[in-house]
């Protein structure tokens, strides 16, 4: 056996590996509190509001400047 060879993972040890992962993040989430659950999902919608802030208007705009879209849509877009 040479040197990588022993850092590879087999099938066999990528399920075990698998497994192991699942029941540690398993045995995580049944430890956490309220209050970090709570703060976790503060966080992740400080994060993703102002992602959806600029990227859905940008993406709005592309497809109505593009016209894939018919004119009572793009009116309505417009108005919003």
């Amino acid at each position: 056996m040479n040197y990588h060879e022993q850092y590879m993972l087999g099938s066999v040890h990528a399920v075990q590996f698998c497994r192991y992962w699942s029941a540690h993040v398993d045995a995580l989430e049944r430890h956490l509190s309220a209050r970090t659950w709570a703060l976790a999902a503060v966080t992740v919608v400080l994060i993703s509001y102002p992602i959806a802030r600029i990227a859905i208007p940008a993406i709005l705009s592309g497809i109505v400047t593009q016209g894939i879209v018919p004119d009572v849509v793009r009116a309505v877009l417009k108005l919003i």
